[in-house]
């Protein structure tokens, strides 16, 4: 059993920033891939971001220059710093994480509201 919570969400100005944090708990061997995604209102779950066991860090268009992802390894806990936050960011964020075993776990989701 793998538990991801999510911490740091909550409502910001536009041009704002917010800082989200996600610690993996449990029966973790190795975690290969740590990422966040968001759904907003009538739309389907998209990658934010997401950032490999050695570093390797993928941005949606959407978010690159803005967001910035990061983890420690030692401590299974990855954060999304996400900076000059628009109206359009306003979603349900989601923490993921993968096992090298292939095993993929999900938080429950914070709010991020961007007011404009």
């Amino acid at each position: 059993q793998v538990h991801v919570v999510e911490s740091g969400g909550g409502l910001v100005q536009a041009g704002g920033s917010l800082r989200l944090s996600c610690a993996a708990s449990g029966n973790i061997f190795e975690i290969n891939v740590m990422g966040w995604y968001r759904q907003a209102p009538g739309k389907q779950r998209e990658l934010v971001a997401l950032i490999t066991n050695g570093g390797r860090t993928i941005y949606a268009n959407s978010v690159k220059g803005r967001f910035t992802i990061s983890r420690d390894n030692a401590k299974s806990t990855v954060s999304l710093q996400m900076n000059s936050l628009k109206f359009e960011d306003t979603a349900i964020y989601y923490c993921n994480v993968v096992l090298i075993t292939t095993m993929n776990y999900w938080g429950q989701g914070t709010q991020v509201t961007v007011s404009s």
